[in-house]
């Protein structure tokens, strides 16, 4: 399938993920005509003028109903989630979001939608294979036996299961790809809900602005990870829903650091050195995870590509500009 005339709907299109993903398609002169978020529109992180954009909350069924109307191609990326932080302390929270799932692939199936793609996650995968820093590259085979990560990776995988099913039993065409720490500009940077790469550099903006010149590191720094620019996230998630893989799949770079490592990275953007307080206490996930893209290079013959150093530049200026206007 290669999206061209197809009505799409964007959930969760207020958010990080889906605001840069409704940009990107109508770019490509691909026919969005819905976007939806349970933020009010003023909070949305993106806004596109010639898009139906609704502020519905998808956990009920009738506001599925009302998204999925007229449509042929569903993106759903809605979700109540964060990033380590948030994930380990709502966890009742983040199992909800089998709400939205449950939903809209109701509601998708009874509209007739001709595909619809699911955004899961690494923490679906099992937390015996991301004990050591020093990680072996997580394969898509990994998730199970399954042991996810409690409260999001179980209602993930959950959700994927769904997916499989709903394709078997009902015949609605259903992709499902894995993401792994997606990064970038316009999104979360404070609050509870951030991410690791946005959290550092705000950390770094603000030593620099204030002067105080130390920075709170969660858990001892050692923990290593691999982080998407967000473009490289929303060009593999047009190609994965257009693809012929069946399977979930993981959408992830293989460029491994440490926690340290992105702190060095961004004391470098920034220009500056921080003295370390590292807080042990702190949730911080896994030891150590990575992505395996045997499967993804095998299929599409692409990877994400996009280095981190570059990635993150970006981001710190966005998120720089941001923090100065607020001042």
């Amino acid at each position: 399938m290669k999206l061209t005339n197809e009505k799409v709907l964007i959930c969760g299109g207020g958010g990080f993920i889906g605001g840069h993903l409704v940009r990107t398609l109508k770019e490509k002169g691909i026919n969005v005509v819905r976007s939806v978020d349970v933020k009010p529109l003023d909070e949305w992180y993106q806004k596109q003028a010639d898009v139906e954009n609704l502020v519905l909350d998808l956990r009920d069924k009738e506001s599925c109903v009302k998204a999925a109307e007229g449509i042929d191609v569903v993106f759903q990326l809605a979700a109540d989630m964060g990033g380590m932080g948030f994930i380990e302390n709502n966890k009742a929270l983040c199992m909800l979001s089998v709400l939205t799932n449950t939903h809209m692939l109701m509601a998708a199936r009874d509209a007739g939608v001709q595909r619809f793609f699911y955004s899961s996650s690494a923490c679906v995968y099992n937390g015996d294979k991301q004990k050591s820093a020093n990680v072996v590259p997580l394969k898509e085979e990994d998730a199970y036996p399954a042991l996810p990560e409690d409260g999001y990776g179980w209602e993930k995988l959950f959700s994927e299961r769904m997916c499989r099913h709903f394709e078997e039993d009902f015949g609605l065409v259903t992709r499902v790809a894995r993401y792994h720490n997606v990064y970038g500009p316009f999104g979360t940077y404070d609050g509870g809900r951030e991410k690791a790469p946005a959290a550092i550099c705000r950390k770094v903006i603000e030593a620099k602005l204030t002067g105080k010149h130390e920075i709170e590191i969660w858990g001892d720094g050692h923990q290593t990870r691999s982080f998407m620019y967000i473009d490289d996230c929303t060009y593999g998630t047009q190609a994965i829903l257009e693809s012929e893989i069946h399977e979930p799949i993981n959408l992830g770079s293989s460029e491994i650091v440490t926690i340290n490592q992105l702190v060095d990275i961004a004391e470098e953007i920034g220009g500056v050195k921080l003295e370390r307080r590292y807080k042990l206490d702190a949730p911080k996930g896994v030891n150590g995870r990575n992505s395996d893209n045997t499967l993804i290079q095998k299929y599409l013959g692409w990877e994400p590509s996009i280095k981190l150093r570059d990635g993150l530049a970006k981001t710190y200026a966005w998120i720089e500009n941001e923090i100065k206007a607020k001042k």
